[in-house]
């Protein structure tokens, strides 16, 4: 599938679903993937819940749901394969330049394998 050309397309919302070593869930909204390739994605994460479950059980789970009526989109199983702190390259990704509330607080690019892509809805 054409990842990056399917996320230029389609505006809608996201999950990222995380869980930490014991399996407890959290689930997380999220913007669109920053596509590197077919096979590899990367959030801008913040020093919240979703990192520390990423730094004890590298796998997760996003959904995407296109705009409009129905539940049309794609879930993505993924895998963590690394990540940066490298702020200016994280400054250069973002999308939104509206000015944060805490533009101190430390991020980080986490990077995916992509697993398996399947509809949001159905096989």
């Amino acid at each position: 599938m054409d990842l990056q050309g399917y996320f230029k397309k389609h505006k809608g919302s996201g999950m990222l679903a995380t869980a930490d070593a014991d399996g407890k869930v959290d689930v997380a909204v999220y913007a669109r993937p920053h596509v590197k390739d077919n096979t590899t994605i990367a959030f801008i994460v913040r020093d919240r819940l979703s990192h520390q479950n990423l730094q004890s059980n590298p796998h997760a789970a996003y959904i995407f749901l296109e705009e409009g009526d129905g539940y049309q989109g794609k879930r993505l199983y993924l895998t963590r394969n690394g990540e940066e702190t490298n702020s200016e390259k994280i400054a250069s990704l973002r999308r939104r330049t509206k000015s944060d509330s805490n533009t101190e607080e430390r991020k980080f690019l986490v990077t995916f394998s992509v697993d398996r892509i399947r509809p949001a809805v159905g096989t």
